[in-house]
């Protein structure tokens, strides 16, 4: 699971938690770096993409050489017609050109091979360079960046640039050595029939390259729309429920139109460009059929060429304007290819974390003590907008350190640093008097286990999401936990117990979610403890037995609680009162009431809002 996944977060964009419909999508850059960076990463796999390109040029020379062929055996025909037929040559001539379409079809047989290899291997390197980068990516890109996006480029781009590897590259060096070599073979034939050829061939590769030109821009955008409109769907479908609720369905839906509106427009541009190559090729085809067969007949009544002359150029036509139509089809093809290799190199190339790899310094949990301490700490998730100020407290081993404050105070924001989730902007943060800059960050969470406020249930048996990667848990651990957190009898009355799957066929209420939480982080059994609004989703009762559960699993840890129901912070050993970044009251519960200060005033408010 990667590191900045299912985390606390610090505030986001004014539309919602992932960057919201209402991002505009990120600007493609350099189509040409695209290709570069594209090659690059491909660079170990380009020996057998040579070999396979060979394989398609020699299949395209073979299919050149065998209209000359038929050439022959017209030609033997016709004399045959006014004389004694030479079937012996004939039969060795189609042999002959047997034995060359065999050798064409083995030899595309073995390109196909190798660049269907070849592609799903740089698809699936891609898919892991991207899934590697998510753990390396700080989670301020997340802030800013919808996870439709990101998914989309694992998917739709990735996919994009396999299947034009596959199908465009190979297809691409056919189509020109086909080209040229009927070209080649028309010269060899009929000089005169050969430039009558290549006039409607210049028209179009003039058409084409101004389609081409006009096009890529809106490849570019088609892609670009669709990482958008992604965004967009799992945004509203993951928060499906609250939309529903505040009658937010004709705004996600007009939302939804525009930009689906905008997809299509850049779609319908693109397809329609690229649908206009392959009927003007078909004209500029018919259009030298014409010309062939007038100017042949011409030829041929002045007995400069034979009637085998005119078939064969007839195919050479074919073979001549085909290759046309099928790089206009590889252009279309290549186009979104550098589109979405522009996306996802875009990702790729993000500004990444420090490497930790040189840092020595390791606390193992068997051996910490405890001892965290924040030493002027400032920070703000973006450089004109600080959220801590001037945070600076310590917690002693095996206290219990609450934080409290008005929504925006920064509490959450706390964690997210003592985590190392974010890098403080100023200021430093130790655990056993070392600093967490000196430790890495796998280090570092491995000293804390965490209960948040938004529960993470993933797909798989319950066994699994109560023991995530912790293995050797035992069945018998399992149960104390359980019935500590008061989840056993819910254990119990799945079918399968601990091997039970959950899924969306399993109904889990939000405070079933929530103990599963609960559990999951006793039984990582972590030196130091950082619960988030860990009893926000379950009922008064179930919370009673709960926090009694939680009482034991904070004894003889250092825990950090993040609570907006003060009741349940009360017997806290230190509660940290937090306004506008700084602290500004501290104390245990007494102490604080005793103050008649700013917690006082909120935990009165809450009493009266109680009573």
């Amino acid at each position: 699971m990667p590191d900045n996944m299912n985390k606390p977060r610090g505030p986001r964009g004014p539309h919602g938690p992932h960057g919201g419909p209402g991002m505009p999508p990120q600007k493609a850059k350099n189509s040409g770096e695209a290709f570069r960076k594209l090659y690059a990463f491909m660079h170990k796999y380009i020996p057998w993409v040579v070999v396979s390109l060979i394989m398609g040029a020699a299949g395209s020379v073979i299919a050149v050489i065998g209209p000359d062929k038929l050439s022959d055996i017209v030609n033997e025909i016709t004399e045959g017609l006014f004389g004694t037929m030479n079937l012996g040559r004939i039969k060795s001539i189609c042999m002959l050109m047997l034995i060359l379409y065999v050798l064409s079809f083995i030899f595309g047989y073995v390109q196909s091979f190798i660049m269907a290899t070849v592609t799903q291997r740089v698809t699936k390197s891609l898919r892991r360079e991207i899934s590697t980068k998510i753990n390396r990516v700080p989670l301020k890109y997340f802030d800013k960046t919808s996870f439709g996006d990101v998914l989309s480029r694992v998917t739709n781009d990735v996919d994009t640039i396999g299947q034009t590897l596959n199908q465009s590259i190979g297809q691409l060096i056919s189509s020109v050595t086909l080209f040229f070599g009927a070209l080649i073979m028309m010269f060899i034939t009929n000089v005169i029939m050969a430039l009558s050829a290549i006039a409607s061939a210049i028209l179009g590769f003039i058409i084409m390259m101004t389609i081409m030109k006009r096009s890529q821009k809106h490849f570019v955008a088609q892609q670009v729309q669709l990482g958008a409109l992604d965004g967009h769907i799992e945004e509203i479908y993951s928060g499906h429920d609250v939309v529903k609720a505040y009658n937010g369905e004709a705004a996600a839906e007009k939302t939804f139109d525009e930009m689906n509106t905008k997809l299509y427009n850049s779609a319908w541009k693109s397809q329609f460009y690229s649908g206009l190559m392959m009927p003007m090729m078909g004209f500029i085809g018919n259009l030298g059929y014409v010309i062939v067969c007038v100017l042949g007949a011409v030829l041929v009544e002045k007995g400069s060429i034979g009637f085998g002359t005119i078939v064969s150029f007839m195919i050479y036509i074919r073979l001549f304007t085909q290759p046309l139509s099928q790089m206009a089809q590889v252009s279309t093809s290549l186009q979104s290819t550098l589109a979405a290799s522009e996306r996802v190199f875009e990702f790729l190339g993000e500004e990444e974390m420090e490497n930790e790899e040189g840092k020595t310094v390791k606390l193992l949990p068997s051996e910490v003590k405890g001892d965290v301490e924040f030493r002027n700490v400032k920070f703000g998730y973006s450089p004109d907008k600080t959220i801590i100020k001037n945070f600076s407290a310590t917690a002693k081993s095996g206290q219990k350190i609450a934080i409290v404050g008005p929504t925006g105070a920064g509490k959450t924001t706390i964690v997210n640093l003592l985590m190392r989730f974010y890098e403080t902007d100023a200021g430093d943060i130790l655990i056993d008097n070392i600093s967490t800059k000196s430790l890495t960050r796998e280090n570092v969470h491995s000293l804390f286990c965490m209960v948040l406020q938004d529960t993470w249930i993933f797909e798989g048996t319950l066994r699994d999401n109560l023991a995530y990667s912790k293995e050797g848990v035992t069945d018998e651990e399992l149960d104390t936990v359980c019935k500590r957190v008061g989840l056993h009898h819910f254990v119990r009355s799945l079918p399968k117990g601990y091997d039970t799957v959950l899924n969306e066929k399993t109904a889990l209420s939000a405070g079933q979610k929530q103990l599963v939480t609960i559990a999951r982080a006793m039984i990582e059994n972590a030196p130091l403890l950082i619960l988030d609004e860990a009893t926000s989703s379950v009922d008064t009762r179930t919370e009673a037995a709960v926090q009694k559960a939680m009482d034991k699993l904070t004894k003889g840890r250092t825990s950090f609680v993040i609570a907006h129901r003060l009741s349940t912070i009360k017997n806290a050993d230190l509660i940290l009162v937090m306004k506008d970044g700084d602290i500004i009251e501290t104390g245990n519960h007494e102490e604080l009431i005793a103050k008649n200060g700013f917690y006082a005033d909120l935990y009165n408010s809450q009493f009266e809002q109680a009573s």
